[in-house]
């Protein structure tokens, strides 16, 4: 499975002055944060209400008025009950595609889809009682289970389009339909370890380390499906190399900027002692 870099290129527009978009701009995030206020505090609402009340005894109507508005405002935002505990997603889906789309030439595909979903680990995180309130009730009720697992699916989606347009089509010539599947494959493993990480940090209460947790569980995800890819940097630090001629009068040394010194230092003694 291999993969080719891409170079991002600047957005074109016809607007010459460098400050023409920024008006626009400046109200465009202050109506997605007014969005995304307004969301969240009818989350709360529903929250409360789920929590007291009972999911299934609780209407939209109570929602709404739980939140002071009205419920015309409540289905502007959201196009049922079960997804008004669910009130980031739309938003973390948007980032993470953004990470996706600035990445880095120099960057491995996965390692950039591993960095995008750390924004939706980054929304959980955020407000840890929320988060783990959530999914407690989603345990509970198999409605919002079913909501959730449509939210995770999209971001599956998201990260195997992503590594499908990464793949060097001259490497794949003989096996090129078998494409689809190693991406998808390669994108469900990140989100399953996301997920696995996320449920473990649920279930603690949301105590811990959670960002280091997934940097683990990405290295292994990465040390599995990353073997044979071969484009970008590799995900772990690689030893030094050094090689020593015949005739012991030129020595090769060969090792990553981020290597210890030291390491470097016995890589080169152990050549010349081999000369």
């Amino acid at each position: 499975m291999q993969y080719v870099q891409g170079m991002s290129q600047p957005a074109k527009s016809s607007r010459t002055p460098a400050t023409a978009d920024a008006p626009e701009s400046a109200a465009g995030s202050r109506a997605a944060a007014q969005r995304l206020k307004m969301r969240r505090e009818l989350a709360a609402a529903a929250m409360e209400l789920f929590a007291t009340k009972g999911y299934e005894a609780t209407t939209v109507d109570e929602i709404a008025a739980q939140a002071g508005v009205a419920r015309r405002t409540f289905f502007r935002h959201f196009r049922s009950k079960e997804e008004a505990i669910f009130p980031d997603h739309d938003d973390t889906l948007i980032r993470a595609e953004a990470v996706l789309n600035a990445a880095p030439a120099h960057e491995h595909p996965l390692d950039t889809v591993c960095r995008g979903i750390k924004e939706v680990m980054r929304m959980y995180a955020a407000r840890p009682e929320i988060s783990v309130a959530r999914y407690k009730l989603t345990r509970e009720v198999p409605t919002l289970r079913e909501a959730e697992i449509a939210s995770v699916a999209r971001y599956e989606r998201l990260f195997t389009r992503y590594l499908l347009g990464h793949f060097d089509e001259r490497a794949h010539a003989d096996d090129a339909n078998d494409d689809p599947l190693l991406a998808e494959v390669a994108a469900s493993a990140v989100v399953t370890a996301h997920n696995h990480v996320l449920r473990r940090w649920l279930r603690a209460g949301g105590q811990g380390d959670v960002e280091a947790q997934l940097d683990h569980a990405f290295a292994i995800v990465r040390r599995t499906f990353g073997s044979g890819i071969g484009a970008g940097r590799s995900a772990e630090p690689q030893p030094a190399a050094a090689t020593a001629s015949a005739q012991g009068e030129v020595l090769v040394t060969v090792a990553r900027t981020d290597a210890p010194l030291d390491e470097v230092m016995r890589t080169i003694e152990q050549a010349l002692k081999e000369r």
